[in-house]
């Protein structure tokens, strides 16, 4: 049987693997030491030219249809990895048929769950941890597609301005709709708090999650927290002509959650005397797009947002206030971002974001300035934080390996 690739945009050496030999086999020469999540299928990293893959051997029927799940999703901007392609027609040197592999683009910068536990875990970790799936679960049913199988296990975490980013790493359960019904979503959350809590109970049987989290609590915040979440985005919401106010805050509360209101549907009683109102469309990044817009930086909702305000700190600190924004954003971009990051060593930036160690920085000058009891020169802080952080950081590092 001869070998077969389906892909969008392959990377050119990705017909030149060894797919004669199962994935497990591979030499460490093509292997690149990503962490893996739990998975029941055989998963590696490999580089490609600049990129780095993840390989999953999977049955055909499984990787074909995950592989246009995936494309689907990404075409809809919802947080999922990007499908690369299907290798099918494997075969060993003998003959012997060997599994088809769906291939996905590796997500820079992420993290399965267990690694992020396996760094040492604050109180506060997990609950933002579930928070930022809880947001991902939301968004995915906002795109009409149902999990079926929503688990910690299943995601990758990015780190997003001290919280987490969460992305869908494996749709092979999963099903997409034109909407999905009120029984649908609960049934996958359902799934979903149930995978956690097993999930819970093995971090913290493997000694990575203190005694002092309660699974069962955070568990029963789960389905509160979404649905608090769907009731903002997708709630109706009544009220008098004398309040039209209300629908400013309304829209400013979903800028606030990160998402943008493209269209709202306004119904006024025959006699003008009520408003009823429910957003239509919400698409997620409102502070993404805003700071993509001004200074051409693409980086998660919660880094933009801290950006921004960095960006309106230095407006107000300048009287900038008049200028167009598009300018001043421009201005802070090269007089602070840009020469603060040429400050940070390039090895630094390899295992971080550039915005988080911003966002870290930042942390670091409101830490240093309640020490001192006036506000510590950014420049000032840039320095202590490469001097003492980062060092510390990667000496730490240095004696894990």
């Amino acid at each position: 049987m001869a070998l077969r690739i389906l892909a969008s945009r392959p990377p050119p050496g990705l017909v030149t693997l060894p797919w004669q030999l199962p994935i497990a086999q591979w030499d460490d020469a093509f292997l690149v030491p990503l962490p893996r999540g739990l998975s029941r299928h055989v998963v590696r990293f490999v580089r490609v030219g600049d990129a780095v893959v993840a390989l999953k051997e999977t049955p055909e029927r499984m990787a074909l249809r995950e592989y246009r799940l995936l494309r689907d999703l990404r075409r809809l901007g919802a947080p999922a990895v990007e499908a690369v392609g299907v290798i099918t027609g494997r075969a060993a040197t003998d003959g012997t048929p060997l599994d088809p592999v769906l291939v996905t683009h590796h997500l820079d910068y992420s993290m399965p769950y267990r690694e992020v536990f396996s760094r040492g875990v604050r109180t506060g970790t997990l609950p933002t941890l579930v928070d930022g799936l809880v947001v991902l679960v939301a968004r995915l049913h906002l795109t009409g597609f149902y999990w079926g199988d929503c688990s910690l296990s299943n995601t990758l975490f990015r780190r997003s301005a001290g919280d987490f980013a969460a992305y869908l790493v494996d749709a092979e359960t999963g099903e997409l709709h034109e909407a999905l019904s009120d029984g649908q979503r609960s049934f996958d959350l359902e799934i979903g708090t149930e995978n956690l809590f097993a999930e819970m109970l093995d971090i913290q049987a493997a000694g990575l999650m203190g005694a002092e989290l309660d699974p069962h609590a955070i568990v029963d915040q789960v389905q509160t927290r979404y649905t608090d979440l769907w009731s903002e985005l997708t709630g109706q919401e009544d009220f008098s002509t004398d309040e039209m106010w209300r629908i400013e805050q309304r829209i400013a509360r979903l800028n606030d959650l990160g998402f943008d209101v493209d269209e709202l549907d306004i119904v006024t009683d025959w006699d003008g005397a009520s408003v009823r109102i429910r957003p239509q469309v919400v698409d997620s990044g409102h502070h993404q797009r805003r700071l993509q817009s001004l200074t051409g930086l693409d980086v998660e909702e919660n880094q933009a947002r801290r950006l921004l305000n960095d960006v309106n700190a230095f407006t107000a600190a300048n009287e900038l206030q008049k200028e167009d924004p598009a300018l001043v954003a421009h201005r802070w971009l090269t007089q602070i971002y840009e020469p603060i990051m040429a400050m940070v060593p390039p090895d630094a930036r390899e295992s971080l974001e550039s915005a988080e160690v911003f966002h870290e920085i930042l942390e670091h000058r409101w830490y240093l300035s309640e020490q001192a009891g006036h506000e510590v020169e950014i420049f000032d802080t840039a320095r202590d934080y490469v001097r003492n952080v980062l060092k510390a950081r990667s000496a730490a590092a240095g004696r894990e390996r």
